[in-house]
């Protein structure tokens, strides 16, 4: 058989669609055509007239956004000063025991005192002959046998006696140096004999009833922070055991380098275990507002923006959200959503605004 030359195999393609598409124009003319191309065409306005479009839903549930932030710091003695005393001079005693606890008052050191002693001898002399002078002057003016400039003069004596008295006592008392408050003492730096100043260090005394903590917290953190809230801390002092607290201080001021302000807590010391300047692990739980909350599977990023799918009286449409935090598979958003309603989890890829839906877990109570 002869081949069909390339121009007759051409006319007869052109001839076949200009029947196809003749017959396309006139089907409602052609028994049965029409009711085929029906059956055919996709239904438009995604099942318009059926059931809708299948997906699955989740309801937004009401969560806070609530933060827990971790910070190292250093500890502090709740009170804490380094022991010096009043005046100069020889030591005489020393009472310091490194890590002995002190009452308020208790003696911790003493100065050689004899030369403060007789001068407070003198002074008592002193005030006894002008308290005598002032008694009988005074009964002598009621009297009318002086005058009452002699009496004045007689007054002012008393007072100056009183005065250098009153001295003297606190130059005695300044020879000895006592606990400014209940606490416990460091290691003493000078001993029996020695010659020391005011400005001479004697020990450190701290007050280890409570361990202060200070730690950097970030400024975009500070609205969150209250005095009074709990915290829990760890130190390595101590392994394996956890102390609460609260917070005690919030810094006036925010540092301009760090963006951090300063906050300090406060540590009960139950058993004394806790020492000032060991590091603590500190761990806060910041609460938040509450938002509602959609599973991640819902989020939707369409034209620019985070949007999710709402079902409502059978019907889908668009609403925009914001991300304010993500959450153990579910996300913290912001906009006009609220607890109960239902969110589209499966079958985004269909939907459009408006379109008509089909529930596939209405049965799982959602």
């Amino acid at each position: 058989m002869r081949p069909v030359a390339f121009w007759k195999q051409l006319l007869i393609v052109l001839a076949l669609a200009a029947l196809g598409a003749a017959a396309w124009v006139n089907r409602d003319a052609i028994p049965g055509l029409a009711e085929a191309s029906e059956a055919a065409e996709p239904q438009r306005g995604g099942r318009e007239g059926g059931a809708g479009v299948p997906v699955l839903v989740s309801p937004v549930r009401t969560l806070s956004d609530d933060l827990t932030f971790s910070a190292v710091g250093t500890g502090l003695a709740a009170k804490s000063v380094t022991l010096r005393a009043e005046s100069g001079g020889q030591v005489t005693e020393v009472h310091l025991v490194a890590g002995q606890r002190y009452g308020e008052g208790d003696v911790l050191l003493k100065l050689e005192e004899s030369d403060a002693r007789f001068a407070l001898d003198l002074a008592e002399a002193r005030f006894e002959n002008a308290e005598s002078s002032r008694q009988r002057f005074r009964l002598l003016r009621e009297s009318g046998a002086t005058a009452a400039a002699r009496f004045e003069e007689a007054e002012t004596q008393f007072r100056v006696a009183e005065i250098e008295r009153r001295q003297a006592r606190e130059t005695l008392a300044d020879r000895v140096v006592r606990a400014p408050f209940d606490g416990v003492s460091g290691f003493p730096e000078v001993e029996v004999g020695d010659w020391i100043t005011p400005a001479d260090p004697i020990a450190s005394f701290d007050d280890r009833s409570q361990i202060l903590v200070e730690f950097d917290l970030p400024e975009a953190l500070l609205a969150r922070l209250s005095l009074g809230l709990g915290v829990t801390a760890t130190t390595p002092a101590v392994p394996g055991r956890t102390f609460e607290g609260k917070v005690t201080g919030i810094g006036s001021r925010v540092d301009a380098e760090s963006r951090t302000a300063k906050v300090r807590v406060s540590v009960e010391n139950e058993g004394d275990l806790l020492r000032p300047g060991a590091s603590f692990a500190v761990r806060l739980d910041l609460p938040g507002k509450s938002y509602p909350a959609v599973p991640e599977l819902a989020l939707q990023f369409s034209r620019g923006s985070l949007n999710v799918w709402v079902v409502h009286e059978g019907e889908a449409r668009t609403v925009d959200i914001r991300m304010v935090r993500r959450r153990a598979g579910e996300v913290i958003v912001e906009g006009p959503i609220s607890d109960g309603d239902l969110v589209v989890v499966e079958g985004t890829q269909r939907l459009r605004p408006g379109i008509s839906v089909e529930v596939l877990n209405a049965e799982d109570g959602v």
